[in-house]
C-alpha cells in the first residue's frame, strides 16, 4: 500500500519561509519521479515542482527563483524548501507520485 505523508505546512508572514516534506512508503522511492502540487480556494490544482529519479528539476514559473524541491532517497522523502513566501502562495500542498499517487495534504497560510 502507497502512502505519502506530507507535514511542514503552517501560516507564516509574507516574506517568512516554510519547508515541506514528504515521505513515502510503499513504492521504490528512488526510482519514481516526484512532484508538489497546489491547491487554492475555488481554483484548480495546480504543479508547483518536480523531480526526476536523476533529481532533474522543473518549477512553475511563479515559484523559480524562490522554492526548491529536492530529494533524499535515504529517507524516502521529498522537500519543498519555500523562501519570499507570497499570500498568493496560499494553498493546500500535495506530494505525488508522478503520475499516481498523492498525499493528504498540507495548509500554507501565508498573510500579509
Amino acid at each position: 500500500q502507497v502512502q505519502l505523508v506530507e507535514s511542514g505546512g503552517g501560516l507564516v508572514q509574507a516574506g517568512g519561509s516554510l519547508r515541506l516534506s514528504c515521505v513515502a512508503s510503499g513504492i521504490i522511492f528512488s526510482i519514481n519521479s516526484m512532484g508538489w502540487y497546489r491547491q487554492a480556494p475555488g481554483k484548480q490544482r495546480e504543479l508547483v515542482a518536480t523531480i526526476s529519479s536523476g533529481d532533474m528539476t522543473n518549477y512553475r514559473d511563479s515559484v523559480k527563483g524562490r522554492f526548491t524541491i529536492s530529494r533524499d532517497n535515504a529517507k524516502n522523502t521529498v522537500y519543498l524548501q519555500m523562501n519570499s513566501l507570497k499570500p498568493e502562495d496560499t494553498a493546500v500542498y500535495y506530494c505525488r507520485v508522478l503520475y499516481n499517487y498523492w498525499g493528504q495534504g498540507t495548509q500554507v497560510t501565508v498573510s500579509s
